[in-house]
């Protein structure tokens, strides 16, 4: 059986781990535009030159030699060939393939202001190539501008704080982390980022630019008429899915590619996992994605069911903060707070059902509460207070040593 992936982040290494265990004959390819596999959640240790291109790899360094995976990198596939079982590259080589997986991921979306996508110092943050470029441009500048405050804006003004460069960062929202926390949550993180010498401007959005004869940009617009001198400019506003190669094709997408339960598309034998489905993007579950379709592309059915449950988790200066769940309020939830001196807590119930949860500071024993998310269990018999609950309270053990379910 020859399976082909294309892109070698988390979701496409994890499937040829899965593929290789499935089928220890099976033949493998990776395809990746990409020349190092790299981790994108640690690319701001790059930036700040804690990691370097191969300590940046998530895998083991002898991963394609011990697990016979082909690997062709550096090349883009420009299209696929869906009858007859090819995918052409940018070069116009061809690989034929008795299954597919598309793990193409995504890539930052440069807004059309002023002239963010003509100048030479305007980056997006999404590969180890963005990463490459933005720390060779900074080594000149002085001035950052950030656009963008979500985990990705914050964690390059992090590094860039670190080495002492003066980091503006502009947020379209009434407050940073706008996604992943609430307003309190993100409150204490905005504090302490401007206690390290950060500066906020919410509720405001670049509008125009100022590009000089060197074809940079040297100052912003914001929509209120405030200028912002800068040298260096990063935009972390949203990625798009990188479908290009489906262009053309008959595989089925709107915004992204549609997929069933088993992470097929609309075509026989093809498969996507990753940003490109659309699907929680995060990295663990890019991982289960990807797991799901390398067991099914060798004919072991298995459904992808984890997708809701949403995690994140953040640590800057000290300050450790883990979400899980959707975190958006609806009408008739129960919401609970607590907070003292050290933490903040908030969950949401619904129909009687922990449907997310919020942990800054300590985030200990946070198990109890993905297990509770993932396996919508009802909470409506619990009377002990959500945030001290513990698997002793769904679970007991007789003089078998057998589990038995409390509630």
């Amino acid at each position: 059986m020859i399976h082909v992936i294309i892109g070698a982040g988390a979701a496409g290494m994890t499937a040829a781990k899965t593929i290789r265990q499935a089928d220890p004959e099976a033949y493998i390819t990776i395809i990746s535009t990409d020349e190092h596999v790299h981790s994108r959640c640690m690319l701001h240790h790059y930036l700040s030159y804690e990691r370097d291109e191969k300590t940046l790899c998530f895998v083991d360094p002898e991963f394609f030699n011990s697990d016979k995976v082909n690997w062709v990198a550096g090349k883009t596939v420009k299209t696929i060939d869906t009858a007859d079982h090819m995918v052409v590259l940018d070069d116009d080589q061809k690989y034929s393939y008795d299954k597919l997986l598309i793990a193409t991921g995504a890539n930052s979306f440069i807004p059309p202001v002023g002239q963010f996508r003509e100048a030479s110092n305007v980056f997006g943050l999404r590969h180890l190539t963005d990463a490459q470029n933005i720390r060779k441009a900074a080594e000149k500048a002085s001035n950052i501008l950030i656009v963008g405050s979500g985990l990705v804006g914050l964690d390059a003004a992090y590094s860039f704080l670190e080495q002492g460069k003066h980091v503006t960062v502009v947020e379209m929202a009434d407050r940073i982390l706008p996604i992943q926390l609430n307003e309190k949550g993100g409150k204490a993180y905005k504090k302490l980022f401007e206690d390290h010498g950060c500066k906020f401007i919410l509720s405001r959005k670049a509008s125009d630019t100022h590009m000089n004869e060197n074809g940079e940009i040297d100052y912003v617009t914001l929509d209120d008429g405030t200028k912002i001198d800068c040298e260096l400019v990063i935009v972390a506003a949203g990625v798009r899915p990188a479908l290009e190669c489906i262009q053309g094709t008959n595989i089925e997408a709107d915004r992204f590619i549609t997929v069933s339960d088993s992470m097929q598309t609309n075509v026989p034998d093809i498969y996507a996992a990753g940003d490109v489905t659309g699907l929680s993007g995060i990295w663990p579950n890019a991982m289960k994605q990807g797991q799901t379709a390398g067991y099914n592309m060798c004919g072991i059915k298995t459904q992808y069911i984890d997708k809701y449950a949403m995690k994140n988790t953040m640590n800057f200066y000290g300050l450790t903060t883990l979400s899980l769940g959707r975190g958006v309020e609806e009408e008739g939830d129960v919401v609970i707070e607590r907070e003292d001196s050290h933490n903040y807590r908030r969950a949401i119930l619904r129909d009687g059902k922990l449907d997310s949860i919020l942990l800054q500071g300590k985030i200990d024993y946070s198990g109890i509460y993905q297990y509770l998310i993932k396996n919508e269990i009802d909470l409506s018999g619990i009377k002990k207070d959500i945030f001290h609950l513990s698997f002793a309270d769904f679970y007991s053990i007789d003089e078998r040593g057998a589990y038995s379910y409390n509630v």
